[in-house]
């Protein structure tokens, strides 16, 4: 939801909070933007008030009508409720613009927070495995006394898009270029709510995250088990961008400053191109430092990392055995 190099893109002007239209979702009469906090991928981030609490409100403009309504319909489907997902409070109109208004978390995005934060093994693994329960979550499909949660594949998991806590937990947000699948465990394959064709792209997602098959363009749009482990490659992704930034795992070595996946090889800003042949052509994977081999977990999370990112779809772990892998690991390290 924040990217964070985006913050300096100007000031902003809030939208009119006056004369709310008839149809908007709720009243958003006692709505307050304070400062700007960030931009997303269709929208202006900012911290407010709303019924008395400090929350985070995402502006899209008028034009962006279809993109405010497609990420509010992932937020509003039943049983959307979980720690490891940003909680919707409501969305609306106000002016000519559309809010979403969300839980704030205060700490921002994870790549805000591993870029100042140096976490011990302890709070390492609370990051990790919130995330990766949170993606879980959000790949499973529910039914609850007659209440139907479809799978949901994010389609854009990058660390600009997860929130961090005060309390330490990850939580899933922005889902401007998520796919909803409709009857996933019976069929296997989209049913989507809004569908790819509408629009005329797929929308691929952040590029040094995206999976090799995605890269090469050899994704099958009707197979919904293809979205769901392209995210789980970008999991393994995440994994190593946080567990990079872990003391405990650089005893007596200089921790490194935070890098996104491939940097340290490619630069910052690599290339589509330049992601094909180091990823897809040459099947390389960002570094896994050896000094983890000296470490009483360092095997157990290389494998993780590997078993997420894997080159074959089919072999990459699914986000459920992630997280149980994560769960499995001790509290501390010894």
């Amino acid at each position: 939801m924040i990217n964070s190099s985006h913050r300096n893109e100007g000031p902003a002007t809030p939208p009119n909070t006056c004369g709310i239209p008839k149809g908007s979702d709720t009243d958003l009469g006692n709505l307050a933007l304070q400062k700007v906090i960030g931009y997303g991928h269709f929208g202006c981030v900012w911290q407010g008030t709303f019924q008395g609490s400090s929350v985070a409100v995402k502006v899209f403009s008028k034009k962006l009508k279809w993109e405010f309504n497609k990420e509010k319909d992932v937020y509003i489907l039943p049983l959307m409720k979980h720690p490891g997902i940003v909680q919707f409070l409501t969305a609306g109109r106000m002016g000519k613009e559309y809010v979403l208004v969300l839980e704030l978390a205060t700490e921002g995005s994870l790549n805000a927070f591993l870029s100042r934060t140096v976490c011990d093994w302890r709070h390492a693994v609370k990051l990790a495995l919130t995330l990766s329960e949170g993606l879980a979550y959000l790949h499973t499909d529910l039914q609850n006394h007659g209440v139907y949660k479809p799978v949901v594949a994010h389609g854009d998991f990058s660390s600009n898009n997860v929130l961090v806590r005060s309390d330490g937990s990850c939580a899933l947000c922005d889902f401007g270029c998520s796919t909803i699948l409709q009857n996933f465990r019976v069929c296997q394959t989209l049913e989507v709510r809004h569908s790819i064709a509408k629009r005329g792209t797929f929308q691929m997602g952040t590029l040094c995250y995206m999976a090799p098959e995605i890269l090469d363009g050899c994704v099958n749009p009707s197979s919904g088990h293809s979205f769901l482990q392209a995210d789980v490659y970008s999991l393994g992704l995440l994994l190593w961008e946080l567990l990079m930034r872990c003391s405990d795992l650089f005893k007596d070595s200089p921790i490194p400053e935070h890098m996104l996946p491939y940097e340290p090889e490619l630069g910052h800003s690599p290339t589509h191109q330049d992601l094909v042949t180091f990823v897809s052509e040459k099947g390389l994977r960002p570094t896994i430092p050896d000094l983890w081999g000296n470490i009483s977990q360092g095997w157990s999370l290389r494998e993780i990392l590997e078993d997420c990112w894997d080159h074959d779809e089919d072999a990459r772990l699914t986000a459920q055995c992630a997280a149980n892998r994560l769960a499995s690991l001790p509290s501390e390290l010894f």
